[in-house]
């Protein structure tokens, strides 16, 4: 892999070189500077009617009688920004503030004697989804740099609020792989006719951060002010529009995981384990005015499951940690379908009126042969709604829906309201 990513370099500099001085050869120069400002979010109330409890799984009797609870959140608030610096360069970031953002103060407190304070008003994740580099040889070849989502999976690619129905983004996705997945790395993308391709380095997953209830998807996450690349990984992915209103996706990610962390292991035990993640993923989206249909298939394997959960459960546990220290299934997969009716399809304006329904399952631990089921994490989700479009850029999104577990947990119903946004200012 490192042969291949250090001949990727070398291309990737040819490449540049070979293009400034085509554009030094040319007669005409860009002068003409764009600047892009746009963003999207959402704002939503929701109602469970079952327990949030930790326990409601390993003691399900005990909360079949619950009431349930209602929250209100801010899932996503992004800004993007753009510039055409010209010569083929350009620029592109998002900020996004989760769940509100953090809000944090130090105060001084009159009544404790002038005493400092600080308080948490409000949690939450300020985050640089997006903040690359990019030199554009040809519409066939791009290289982007820097810090990008990466290419996996339905949702990471198509993650503002116009492009699912439901009121919070595909449950499935969003539980087993990191979502929205975003790397610092290198990516190669271009389009010939029909056919989109990316390919993308960046670094590998960390398996102590894996774990039962969501898979890989935190292994992505970091604890330092730097992400840890002690190996590094490949995404890829292939779209291809040829047929009409349809498109079709085929997208993968491998990388070894394991001692991918600023504390290694170097017990004599674990001197074969790689925790190698493989993902292969396919989805599609079929869309005209009358009719839309999206969906999606993901499967991912882990190879030394049992050895990685031997090694997370094994590490220090102290309320500082940030690790989870549970067992990670060797396998995991999900499955969406869902499909919307404008019921305004006559009209000749962009307002939109679309009911849907869709189907959901996915498990994010699907055990190794020296693992025991866990049986809570293989869910059917099943819900319907509507999606009201007053103009493009705005949705009003109502739906139910219900979690099917098997039969010795409770299912868990739910609704949810939002209003959402998305579109560019200039």
């Amino acid at each position: 892999m490192r042969k291949t990513i250090r001949f990727t370099i070398f291309c990737a500099v040819f490449c540049i070189l070979y293009s400034e001085a085509i554009y030094a050869q040319s007669d005409s120069t860009t002068t003409g500077k764009r600047l892009t400002l746009g963003g999207y979010g959402e704002a939503v109330y929701n109602y469970n009617f079952f327990s949030d409890n930790v326990f409601r799984y390993s003691h399900a009797g005990n909360y079949t009688e619950s009431k349930g609870h209602g929250r209100v959140d801010l899932p996503h608030a992004v800004l993007m920004l753009g510039y055409d610096f010209g010569r083929g360069w350009s620029f592109g970031t998002e900020i996004e503030f989760e769940h509100g953002g953090t809000e944090s103060a130090v105060e001084i407190e009159a009544e404790e004697t002038g005493e400092f304070e600080k308080e948490i008003e409000r949690g939450g994740e300020v985050a640089l989804e997006q903040f690359w580099i990019q030199k554009r040889f040809s519409s066939a070849l791009n290289l982007r740099m820097g810090h990008m989502v990466v290419p996996v999976g339905m949702t990471n690619n198509n993650h503002l609020p116009n492009s699912f129905y439901g009121v919070y983004r595909p449950e499935g996705e969003n539980t087993i792989l990191p979502c929205t997945w975003h790397e610092t790395g290198v990516s190669l993308w271009g389009k010939m006719g029909h056919w989109r391709y990316e390919a993308m380095v960046l670094p590998a997953l960390n398996s102590n951060m894996f774990n039962a209830s969501g898979w890989i998807h935190d292994g992505a996450a970091s604890a330092y002010e730097f992400r840890v690349a002690n190996h590094l990984a490949i995404a890829a992915r292939l779209d291809y529009t040829g047929v009409k209103n349809l498109r079709l996706s085929l997208s993968s990610y491998v990388g070894n995981s394991f001692n991918n962390d600023i504390v290694t292991e170097e017990r004599s035990r674990y001197a074969d384990v790689k925790g190698t993640v493989m993902i292969g993923a396919f989805d599609f989206a079929y869309s005209n005015r009358l009719l839309t249909v999206r969906g999606n298939m993901d499967y991912g394997h882990l190879n030394d499951a049992s050895m990685i959960s031997t090694h997370n459960k094994s590490q220090i546990n102290s309320s500082n940690s940030p690790y989870p220290h549970t067992d990670v299934g060797s396998a995991a997969m999900s499955t969406r379908l869902e499909a919307g009716i404008n019921l305004m399809a006559r009209r000749n304006d962009n307002r939109r009126l679309v009911a849907f329904a869709g189907y959901e399952y996915y498990d994010s631990f699907i055990p190794s042969e020296n693992q025991i089921d866990l049986g809570w994490t293989g869910r059917h989700v099943v819900s319907c709604g509507l999606n009201y479009y007053p103009v493009k850029e705005v949705i009003i999104k109502a739906e139910a829906g219900m979690r099917l577990l098997k039969e010795q947990y409770n299912n868990e119903p739910f609704v949810a309201v939002s209003i959402n946004w998305c579109g560019m200012f200039r």
